[in-house]
């Protein structure tokens, strides 16, 4: 198990890793369509965009956050 402490990188990671292999894929397929090496240039695109949006995330995250709180109201 991994420590608390840890969750907001956990979460980082995979948010980032989900959001980009979606927009990786779409945007390779919009780009290029439907062939053999469909496949191979998502992942290389993916493998490229992956650290770069885990690290926004990690770094704009607890801004975002904030911003968020302060435009919703109180649960309850």
């Amino acid at each position: 198990m991994i420590p608390a402490r840890y969750a907001r990188a956990v979460f980082s990671l995979i948010m980032s890793g989900l959001m980009s292999l979606i927009v990786t894929g779409i945007a390779t397929v919009k780009a290029i369509g439907f062939n053999p090496g469909t496949v191979g240039d998502w992942m290389a695109s993916w493998a490229f965009c992956w650290p770069i949006a885990f690290t926004v995330i990690l770094l704009f995250g607890p801004s975002v956050q904030r911003m968020v709180n302060r435009m919703v109201g109180p649960q309850g």
